[in-house]
């Protein structure tokens, strides 16, 4: 839009009525006072600004202007009938004008001037939204070589302590079988089994996650009885945990299509995540239920929880909450993976949590085949 500043309303109707019938955008103010305002409020591409005006000339609203970090990408052009001389046309320059036009002004040269004007403008617009773009680029790139700095360390921790217990494990039983001790020896056997256990699932998340990027991750879709694999996986947590009440309401009469493989890993993050989170409690929640072809099944703890401003990261590749990273164990990819899982079977996935009180992990996906193969 372009602004035409002039005392006199001849001059500011005859040149508002060019450039409108040439398809310009037009706002106009009679005084050097009233365009301080317009340009407060409004953006403008070029400013057409009369020199000599009462109580505040030209040079003074261009030097105003100059001020506003608003205006700061606008073009001045002054127009002067009176002030032709090199002195005010320098003090023009000086005051943050791009040109200086004397009166009596040839249109077809100032429609020119404001059409370069325009395109220059238009340039700098681009050029802009480039450097924007490349400057947001080159903080994803840095922000993306932090997580994958920060994924490597903390990935090499994580597999480095179970291989290190079994490892340990090993050679207590080495000496164990060399007393003759049986017992002390099935021990250490069972003991390693529980790391390897926790290596296994982790070597398993890290190829989740390769077979995601690659768009390989393999999905098994038939119908099966979600009832019966909610209740196997609360079965197969709760006597793992026994010191965990998990409780379940609600049923699922129907039947659901989906992996099912994949939907009981999404459970078991849910649960493992509810009783790994919750130290010092005894009680997760299961609830499940089927309404408008949909089922939807949470896991609410009761533990320390999760700060509202994280609840949009939590699913992220590689987001480990800020105030838990340094006390729990883990890399930060399991929720990632659930997420696409999910998506995978046309659902949504989500979180409600506060801090100390607790957290309820959630999914809602369609249960027929058809709304899941039109994904």
């Amino acid at each position: 839009m372009i602004l035409i500043v002039d005392d006199r309303p001849e001059n500011l109707i005859s040149l508002q009525k060019v450039l409108q019938a040439h398809n310009f955008e037009v706002d106009t103010a009679p005084s050097g006072e009233e365009a301080l305002k317009k340009v407060l409020k409004n953006n403008y591409v070029l400013i057409i600004l009369d020199v000599q005006m009462p109580d505040m000339d030209g040079f003074e609203v261009a030097e105003a202007i100059s001020g506003f970090s608003k205006a700061k990408d606008t073009a001045i052009i002054f127009l002067s009938a009176v002030n032709t001389e090199i002195k005010f046309i320098t003090k023009g320059y000086l005051s943050g004008g791009l040109d200086y036009i004397t009166k009596p002004v040839d249109i077809n040269v100032l429609l020119l001037k404001i059409k370069t004007f325009y395109r220059i403008y238009e340039q700098n617009r681009k050029l802009n939204e480039i450097q924007e773009k490349l400057l947001e680029e080159i903080e994803f790139r840095k922000e993306a070589e932090h997580k994958k700095d920060e994924f490597i360390s903390i990935a090499s921790h994580e597999l480095k302590t179970p291989l290190t217990s079994v490892k340990g494990y090993i050679q207590l039983l080495q000496r164990s079988i060399n007393k003759d001790d049986k017992v002390m020896a099935q021990n250490h056997l069972e003991k390693a089994s529980i790391q390897l256990e926790k290596l296994n699932e982790l070597i398993v998340d890290l190829l989740d996650i390769s077979k995601i990027e690659s768009g390989k991750l393999k999905f098994n879709m038939k119908t099966f009885c979600a009832e019966t694999m909610v209740n196997n996986t609360i079965e197969m947590l709760q006597q793992s945990n026994p010191e965990f009440t998990i409780t379940k309401f609600g049923t699922i009469q129907e039947k659901v299509f989906g992996d099912e493989m994949r939907l009981e890993q999404v459970v078991i993050n849910f649960l493992t995540n509810a009783i790994k989170y919750a130290p010092g409690t005894n009680q997760i929640n299961i609830t499940v239920n089927v309404k408008d072809e949909k089922l939807y099944l949470s896991v609410k703890d009761f533990g320390i929880g999760i700060p509202q401003e994280q609840h949009h990261k939590i699913f992220d590749k590689f987001y480990r909450v800020e105030e838990n990273s340094n006390n729990f164990n883990g890399l930060g990819i399991g929720l990632y993976i659930c997420s696409e899982i999910i998506s995978r079977h046309n659902g949504t996935i989500g979180v409600n949590s506060a801090p100390n009180e607790g957290s309820e992990f959630y999914f809602i996906i369609p249960i027929g085949a058809d709304e899941i193969s039109a994904n």
